[in-house]
C-alpha cells in the first residue's frame, strides 16, 4: 500500500505534510473525531494520530477522510502539503487593442485587461477548458457568443463556457477583470 510519508522539510512543522489540516477541516465542519470516523470508516485513533502529526497517512485512507469533507484525495493532500501562500508576479501582454496583466494558478487565471473604445479581442489567449467570468470594472463592453450579444456596463459580469467562441469590445474606455476558472474534472 503506497503511504504519505513525512519528511524534514518546508512547512514549519519540519515535515513534508501537515495533516493537522484535518483537524481544521472538521471543526469547521462542526464534526467530532467520532463523527469522521464513523463517515468515513477509519478509526478514531488514526484519525487523531494524522491530526497531529504520529502516524504516516495511507493513500486509502486520505481517499476516505477526504470524502467526509467533499473533497478528492489529491485535493487533502495539497492542503496537508502546502499551507503557504504562494506570491507571483504578474505578466503583461497585449491581444487585439486588449493591454492585458495576468496571473495564473493552477486552477485559475486571472487577467486585467484595459483598452481604448474601438478595440476587439476575438479569441484571448490560451482557453484551456474552463468557466470564463468577465467583470467590467470601468467602461462598456460589447460581449458576443455565437448566438447572443450583451453590452455590459461597469459593476456587471457575465459567466461563461470559454471554449465558445466569444469577442470582447470596449465601447467604451474600459477596463475589465477575466477569471477563467478551471472545470473540475473528478467524478
Amino acid at each position: 500500500m503506497t503511504s504519505v510519508q513525512p519528511n524534514p522539510s518546508a512547512n514549519g512543522t519540519g515535515k513534508m505534510y501537515d495533516f493537522s489540516v484535518l483537524r481544521d477541516l472538521r471543526k469547521r465542519e462542526d464534526l467530532s473525531i467520532a463523527d469522521v470516523s464513523g463517515q468515513s470508516g477509519v478509526s478514531a485513533a488514526v484519525i487523531s494520530k494524522l491530526e497531529r502529526n504520529r502516524t504516516v497517512a495511507e493513500l486509502e485512507t486520505l481517499f476516505k477522510l477526504s470524502r467526509v469533507f467533499g473533497m478528492s484525495a489529491t485535493d487533502l493532500v495539497a492542503l496537508a502539503e502546502s499551507r503557504t501562500a504562494h506570491k507571483k508576479q504578474a505578466s503583461v501582454h497585449r491581444s487585439g487593442g486588449f493591454s492585458f496583466e495576468t496571473l495564473g494558478y493552477s486552477n485559475v487565471r486571472a487577467l486585467r485587461g484595459r483598452a481604448r473604445a474601438g478595440a476587439q479581442v476575438s479569441r484571448p489567449e490560451i482557453h484551456r477548458d474552463d468557466y470564463e467570468v468577465c467583470w467590467v470594472l470601468g467602461g462598456r463592453v460589447r460581449f458576443r457568443l455565437p448566438a447572443e450579444t450583451h453590452d455590459i456596463s461597469a459593476g456587471e459580469a457575465i459567466q461563461f463556457d470559454a471554449i465558445l467562441d466569444h469577442t470582447y469590445e470596449a465601447l467604451e474606455d474600459c477596463e475589465i477583470l477575466i477569471i477563467h476558472l478551471r472545470k473540475d474534472k473528478r467524478f
